[in-house]
């Protein structure tokens, strides 16, 4: 013990400093594989989740059945104006719930219908007068346009946006609606739908 003491001793001093930088540069690599990385914080209170809270691969109780959001979307309208798109799966049918969250929450559920089971040709309309028509009607029940908007959207788990035209029609009643929407010169997609309130959503579970 003593020649081992005394061998240490005679380390000349130039060498010491070198010997203390070395301690103080271990890299935090080393530290994390026997620590582990800091769980990151929710975006949501787990404890008081609501419907703006969904993420892809939650689940969600409505209309006496429980539904798995399946992927997540993204519209942007311009100014600083954002709504969010859920795919909805309850193992035997698909919904779409839009959200739209300004100055008050507004819900709505859509499921996907052909653009050719409208009486109007919508392809031909556009092609004739580049212009949406102004009603069409889908199963016997004729539907007003109230609305158009352009602006862009993403699926949130992949990366750009696509441009495109949405056109938003109601019946007499405005209880249920019917929107168009152009991609491109030829491209189009429509769904139908009724709109909803958040108490009609309940059991709102994250995906652990």
């Amino acid at each position: 013990m003593v020649a081992i003491l005394d061998k240490f001793l005679k380390v000349p001093a130039s060498v010491l400093p070198a010997i203390r930088v070395k301690r103080q540069n271990v890299s935090p690599m080393i530290f994390s594989r026997f620590f582990g990385k800091k769980k990151q914080e929710p975006e949501y209170d787990p404890s008081d989740l609501r419907i703006t809270d969904l993420k892809k691969g939650f689940v969600v109780d409505y209309d006496l059945k429980t539904w798995q959001v399946t992927a997540e979307y993204e519209y942007d309208w311009g100014g600083g104006f954002f709504t969010k798109e859920y795919k909805l799966d309850s193992g035997t049918e698909s919904l779409y719930l839009h959200i739209e969250d300004d100055d008050e929450l507004e819900l709505s559920l859509s499921r996907k219908v052909g653009i050719r089971r409208f009486e109007e040709d919508i392809r031909a309309h556009f092609a004739d007068d580049d212009l949406p028509p102004e009603s069409v009607t889908l199963e016997g029940k004729t539907y007003h346009r109230i609305e158009e908007s352009l602006g862009y959207f993403r699926d949130v788990s992949r990366e750009g946006w696509s441009e495109l035209a949405s056109y938003t029609y109601e019946d007499d009643d405005e209880e249920t609606f019917v929107n168009i929407e152009r991609w491109g010169e030829e491209e189009f997609e429509a769904s139908y739908g009724t709109y909803a309130d958040e108490y009609e959503f309940s059991n709102i579970l994250p995906n652990e």
